[in-house]
């Protein structure tokens, strides 16, 4: 009873031993990020700080002048990938009758994965002209 006792003690210690050796990891070898493409990601908000449900964000390429538009969730989020770091980028958000700011990602803009959030404000109505 004895030995047996001793060989199953043995047994779990080197089952302890080498069970980090053949655990399998979710660790997936790194390669350099390709430093030519960029991802921006950022928030819609409301006047009153909520999120923009259903808000278009436009992005405008400088270069091309091609526009790619994004259609945010209740999130108010948006995200455009693998833009391109040697081109000069524009940002809008529009939702019913309310309009953000334009901003700019610019070349000069260094990080891989700028975060650009826009606050929309009611749009501005032109005065109507005088009468004579």
């Amino acid at each position: 009873m004895r030995r047996i006792l001793i060989a199953l003690g043995v047994a779990a210690l080197l089952m302890v031993a080498t069970a980090p050796a053949f655990q399998w990891t979710n660790e997936q070898k790194s390669k350099p990020r390709d430093r030519s493409h960029r991802d921006l990601i950022g928030q819609v908000l409301l006047p009153d700080d909520t999120p923009a449900d259903r808000a278009v964000v436009k992005l405008k390429n400088l270069r091309t002048l091609e526009v790619r538009s994004f259609i945010t969730q209740a999130d108010g989020k948006y995200s455009f990938q693998n833009l391109s770091t040697n081109v000069d980028f524009e940002l809008r958000a529009e939702s019913k009758g309310m309009a953000s700011a334009t901003r700019s990602l610019s070349v000069f803009d260094t990080r891989l994965d700028p975060v650009i959030n826009l606050k929309m404000e009611p749009a501005k109505k032109s005065a109507p002209a005088p009468q004579k």
